[in-house]
C-alpha cells in the first residue's frame, strides 16, 4: 500500500439493539500501542478496506468477521451512506438490528513494529474491546466523521 491515503475505501456495520433506555450501538476501541491510552476518537464501527474486487456491502460482512470473529448478522440493512475522514479514507456504513454478546467476540490481530525502529514485530487485537453504549456516550468518543452515521440512524427512527 502507498503511503497516500487517498483512494482508500473502508466499510462496516453498525449493530445497534433497542433496550428498556432506547437504543445502543456497538463500537470497538481500535487496539494497539496508538490508541492504548486514548479514549475519545479511538473508538470506531467494525469495518476495514477494500479494494475494486469487492463492493463495498461484501467488504463490510467480511470485515465484521475479521474483527469480530462472529458472523455478521442477517437482517435488514439501513444503507448510511459514506463519509471522508480527516485522514481522506472514504467510509461506507450500513446498521442492521442484531444482539450479540461482547465477551463472545474473538478479535481479529494485525501485526506492526513496535517500539519504533526496534526490528520487534509484535501483535495486536484490531479491537481491544467491543461495547454496547448509548448514541450520545458514543459520539463522544467515535472517530469524528463516523458520528455522522449515529445521525443518520436516528434519521431512520429507529
Amino acid at each position: 500500500m502507498s503511503g497516500s491515503q487517498h483512494g482508500r475505501r473502508s466499510a462496516g456495520l453498525l449493530l445497534f439493539r433497542r433496550t428498556g433506555h432506547g437504543v445502543e450501538v456497538l463500537v470497538g476501541h481500535m487496539g494497539g500501542p496508538y490508541f492504548a491510552r486514548r479514549d475519545a476518537g479511538a473508538w470506531t464501527l467494525p469495518k476495514g478496506e477494500y479494494g475494486p474486487d469487492e463492493t463495498a456491502w461484501d467488504a463490510a460482512r467480511r470485515e465484521f468477521r475479521e474483527e469480530l470473529g462472529l458472523p455478521p448478522p442477517d437482517g435488514e440493512a439501513i444503507a448510511l451512506g459514506e463519509v471522508t475522514q480527516t485522514n481522506g479514507k472514504v467510509v461506507t456504513a450500513w446498521a442492521v438490528e442484531a444482539d450479540l454478546d461482547p465477551a463472545a467476540v474473538v478479535p481479529g490481530t494485525f501485526t506492526m513494529e513496535w517500539p519504533p525502529r526496534s526490528g520487534r514485530r509484535q501483535e495486536f487485537p484490531e479491537l481491544d474491546r467491543v461495547e454496547w453504549m448509548t448514541p450520545e456516550r458514543a459520539r463522544t468518543l467515535l472517530v469524528t466523521a463516523q458520528t455522522v452515521f449515529l445521525d443518520r440512524l436516528a434519521e431512520h427512527s429507529v
